[in-house]
């Protein structure tokens, strides 16, 4: 009974080495690089729509706190002075 045991532990341990070595030799076929590729590719991309977004975000929020999305488009000199004296304090257009 004993060998029976052993024997059917040595096959399954067999069978699950060859088809992790199969997998691993799939994966560095064309076909299998490819499939990474592609997925490497779409994390990528996703990553710099993110980014795009971020961006945009943060450049309304920067206009709004410089006050550059008034009628004009610029800042008066009183206001480019305290910009210059005080940059990072919040500002937000009373027009």
């Amino acid at each position: 009974m004993r060998r029976v045991f052993y024997v059917a532990l040595g096959a399954t341990a067999g069978v699950l080495v060859v088809r992790k070595v199969q997998k691993a030799a799939r994966s560095y076929t064309p076909a299998g690089l490819a499939d990474r590729a592609d997925g490497s590719l779409a994390t990528l991309r996703r990553f710099a729509d993110e980014v795009r977004a971020g961006m945009v975000t943060r450049e309304i929020e920067l206009r709004d706190a410089l006050g550059l999305d008034d009628a004009r488009g610029d800042l008066p000199p009183g206001a480019a002075a305290e910009l210059i004296e005080h940059p990072t304090r919040h500002r937000r257009s009373t027009g």
